[in-house]
């Protein structure tokens, strides 16, 4: 009698954790549901270093201490870097880079547009050209950066200072507003 008692009590308990851990599977849509109510990142990730490619070739790298991934939002999808970004683009095989540093950054993953914030600099390696702001808006498909903020742009032989500023990516063909400071001029362009 005691025998059977004790195979009793053995079957129900093995019965219990297996029914234990078939309750404890968990849904990913019901996870993601989770962390998104609570505002919580679904990932996270510390001193990140990123290669993008296309078609083999390197076109850009990303480089941050923090990044927080919120691709679980369904509305504005998202990513933080709220302890700062560095960008560096390449274009031309190569031959033609440009680096975007700041603060703070989120980058939408649905227009592929990033806002960077707090010391913002931008600068081109083969011209030497530096665009400095606090704010500015990088449009990653269309390769282009604007901001209303105050800006700087300095060459080895200008400084321009002004609110509100747009332009390629690397710093070309420029829509500059409310602008002072010193050009250099060509004679045959006067």
């Amino acid at each position: 009698m005691i025998k059977n008692h004790n195979i009793y009590i053995s079957n129900i308990a093995a019965f219990f954790m297996v029914a234990m851990f078939f309750s404890c599977t968990n849904d990913t849509n019901k996870v993601r549901d989770f962390l998104a109510d609570k505002n919580l990142p679904i990932g996270v990730a510390k001193d990140a270093y990123h290669v993008y490619k296309d078609s083999g070739k390197v076109t850009s790298k990303l480089i941050t201490p923090l990044l927080r991934d919120f691709s679980n939002r369904k509305n504005h999808p998202y990513n933080e870097f709220p302890k700062g970004i560095k960008i560096i683009t390449y274009e031309n095989d190569g031959l033609d880079s440009t680096t975007i540093t700041g603060n703070y950054a989120l980058s939408y993953a649905k227009t592929s547009v990033s806002e960077i914030k707090g010391n913002v600099v931008v600068y081109n390696h083969t011209n030497g050209r530096k665009l400095e702001t606090n704010q500015l808006f990088w449009d990653q498909r269309e390769k282009y950066l604007f901001t209303e903020d105050g800006f700087r742009v300095t060459s080895t032989k200008d400084t321009i200072n002004g609110f509100g500023f747009e332009s390629k990516q690397d710093l070309s063909k420029w829509i500059l507003k409310d602008i002072s400071g010193n050009v250099a001029v060509k004679k045959e362009e006067l």
